[in-house]
């Protein structure tokens, strides 16, 4: 299995100029501080436990609802009205009465729902399990990304700081070219177009250094966007490191891992999931549903009472409690054709899933072949570039030779000078290169870890 072997980076041969720097900062030290500060990782954190939750809140539907209240009343009435009243001999008088009152009351109550049958519930649990493990995809592919990111960044800056250090190796042999022409002018042994040439030369060259070093300065704010804290001095790659192939030597195989375990893919399947599932709560509004409820009740009431008849005031109680206990049956006939409509749409949103699980597939695989081939070609590329930094230090050390003999032209010195400094800027991509796409194999096919930047790590000095 492709998982349980690494994938050997094989890194070309650094610059012999360059001195290995034992106090610099390295690719597992920038990844640690990027792991611990970067917002990208922690808001997919953030999302991922956000999405988690749904499922409790699912699952909830289908435990017991227990709710209880307390209502206290208050309520004052008065009346005036005639009314006969029994005087002790027995007659009766009509009189005009006065009467008040003021009552209380308290209900405490308590019920218990639970729901026996509603498949609709159990689906949309199914489909909050189905986000969830969506979530923790994401964030899975979110924390390779960072390390990819990561080392993109970091070899961002070596590459440029490479070319900062050969741009200012050619204005420095431009600035001596331009003395040896100006020399030469003077004591009549080239024309001026010579010191003209050289000048130019060598103003372009200044342009250049100074555009290598807003570079530098742009690439470190990059990696001082992940890790929240300036870069100092990075570790570069070691010299004479073998350019080994990736194994197994088959895209197809690369292809097969990616599609079983890329995360992106993972999360986009799951997602699939969930909009089946929500197809089947969707289509669960045409089905009864069945719940069961116990209902506490308790109301004790009171009240003071006096009448203009009477010579004192009376007072009344009572209390009343009840348990019930009920089964509820809802059978849905017709609303509307929201039921359809839900059914619908559902299917269209699980299409759509479907469609961008495909497109994601379809990225998948090419970016997997592509990253195949990338390191394949680099290889070769890494040996060529540094074939071809020997040969164009030869043809330059050649044509300067002929030019103090008086064979060659100073225009054919700073073109050889050009052809060297372009070897040398390619070289030094060519080798970051390899490693990165190396990384890049790993990450669309799901299965880079940090064991992979511990192991590129082990490369630099």
């Amino acid at each position: 299995m492709i998982r349980t072997r690494s994938l050997s980076l094989a890194l070309a041969i650094g610059l012999g100029s360059v001195a290995s720097l034992a106090h610099a900062d390295d690719l597992i030290q920038i990844y640690g501080e990027a792991r611990n500060s970067d917002p990208q990782l922690a808001g997919a954190e953030a999302t991922r436990n956000a999405t988690s939750e749904n499922v409790d809140q699912a699952r909830s539907a289908l435990l017991p609802q227990i709710n209880a209240s307390l209502d206290y009343q208050r309520s004052h009435g008065s009346s005036t009205g005639p009314q006969f009243v029994t005087n002790e001999d027995g007659t009766q008088s009509l009189i005009n009465v006065t009467s008040s009152s003021t009552s209380y009351g308290r209900t405490l109550s308590g019920r218990l729902d639970q729901s026996i049958l509603d498949l609709s519930r159990w689906a949309d649990l199914s489909s909050a399990k189905s986000t969830a493990k969506a979530g923790d995809a994401t964030y899975h592919a979110a924390e390779q990304d960072l390390l990819l990111r990561v080392a993109t960044a970091y070899f961002e800056v070596l590459t440029a700081e490479d070319a900062l250090i050969f741009d200012q190796a050619n204005e420095q042999a431009l600035a001596r070219q331009l003395e040896q022409a100006q020399q030469r002018f003077e004591v009549g042994l080239s024309a001026i177009t010579d010191v003209n040439d050289a000048k130019a030369q060598h103003d372009t060259a200044v342009a250049n250094v100074i555009v290598s070093q807003n570079t530098v300065e742009d690439t470190k704010e990059a990696l001082r966007q992940l890790t929240n804290k300036q870069p100092g001095e990075l570790k570069k790659l070691r010299n004479k490191l073998p350019l080994d192939r990736p194994n197994p030597e088959d895209p197809e195989n690369w292809v097969a891992v990616a599609i079983e375990q890329n995360p992106n893919l993972d999360s986009l399947s799951n997602q699939v999931d969930a909009a089946n599932a929500n197809i089947n709560s969707a289509r669960s509004g045409h089905l009864p549903t069945l719940n069961g409820q116990i209902l506490y009740s308790k109301a004790p009431t009171w009240s003071d009472n006096s009448a203009s008849s009477f010579n004192d005031a009376f007072h009344t109680n009572s209390d009343r409690w009840s348990t019930t206990v009920g089964l509820s049956l809802n059978v849905p006939i017709f609303s509307g054709g929201y039921t359809q409509s839900r059914v619908r749409q559902s299917i269209y949103n699980r299409d759509a899933a479907q469609d961008q699980y495909e497109q994601r597939k379809r990225l998948v695989e090419r970016n997997t072949r592509s990253s195949y081939r990338a390191v394949i070609a680099g290889a070769s590329e890494v040996e060529a570039t540094e074939q071809a930094v020997l040969s164009a230090q030869s043809s330059l050390d050649a044509t300067q030779a002929g030019y103090e003999v008086g064979t060659r032209t100073i225009v054919d010195v700073l073109i050889s000078q050009r052809q060297l400094l372009s070897a040398q800027s390619s070289y030094s991509r060519a080798r970051h290169a390899f490693v990165l796409n190396g990384l890049r194999l790993k990450t669309a096919a799901g299965i880079i870890e940090v064991s992979d930047l511990e192991a590129v790590n082990a490369l630099l000095e």
